[in-house]
């Protein structure tokens, strides 16, 4: 009686090759529809975000647009599918002036909001936004010197709350003129105050059609002066404590002094 439990042979060189495009066909279907990863290349957004942090990027949020897309032909304007990014999401998008530059920050009007800073606080249709100070740090990790920095936590109308950083009292964006954001755009900031380049200055008002995604959860985070690939410095330099931390809705919670 004979066995028919046969063992297929491999296709050798070619089933290899097949096995490889549809890996890769597969990933690209990922990184188009599903998520992207993305690095912080500057500490505009801490204390939520530190340079070498490598976070995912939810695409499908906010639905797609020409710029969302990788190597996308111009062939329709605005967003297909996915809705509106909601007050204190984090968000990638591309600048208005260059659509090749990609920016990290934190939405903080909608359209059809009155934006304004006075002395530091943010104020949205003339409503101060709850601004607690939690404490200070000093940490060679937020400033490249160590000296004491104020630590802000800010609740916005819908009840997100994040940290910001106080770096310089009385600094350039501390008090702004009142923006009205214009219908399909929003007014973007960054958690370091006194560092980002934002809506407050020349960046502007961001058109909804060139938002990327919003940021989910910091998968891998390495100090800034090592590269990821030296994996020897892993053990000393890797921040095991950011690693699958969400984006959104985290507190930095320094010590209270």
């Amino acid at each position: 009686m004979s066995d028919k439990s046969v063992v297929k042979k491999s296709g050798g060189l070619g089933e290899t090759i097949s096995v490889i495009v549809q890996a890769l066909l597969l990933a690209l279907v990922i990184r188009t529809v599903l998520i992207q990863p993305f690095n912080i290349p500057s500490g505009s957004m801490r204390p939520t975000l530190l340079e070498g942090d490598y976070l995912f990027v939810s695409k499908f949020s906010y639905g797609f647009s020409k710029y969302s897309i990788p190597l996308s032909p111009n062939l329709f304007s605005g967003r297909i599918w996915g809705s509106e990014p909601l007050r204190g999401d984090v968000a990638v998008f591309r600048t208005p002036a260059d659509t090749s530059i990609d920016y990290i920050k934190r939405v903080i009007g909608l359209p059809g909001d009155k934006v304004q800073v006075r002395e530091g606080v943010v104020y949205i249709n003339g409503v101060a936004v709850p601004r607690v100070k939690v404490g200070q740090i000093n940490n060679p990790d937020v400033t490249e010197k160590p000296f004491p920095i104020d630590v802000y936590r800010e609740t916005l109308p819908n009840g997100v709350t994040y940290d910001t950083l106080d770096l310089i009292p009385n600094g350039l964006g501390d008090n702004t003129r009142e923006f009205t954001v214009p219908a399909g755009q929003f007014f973007m900031m960054g958690d370091n105050r006194d560092n980002s380049a934002d809506s407050r200055f020349e960046l502007g008002t961001v058109p909804l059609e060139n938002f990327i995604g919003r940021a989910n959860i910091i998968f891998f985070s390495i100090a800034d002066k090592a590269s990821p690939l030296e994996i020897w410095r892993w053990p000393t330099e890797m921040r095991f404590d950011r690693l699958l931390r969400s984006v959104n809705g985290t507190s930095f919670t320094p010590k209270s002094q």
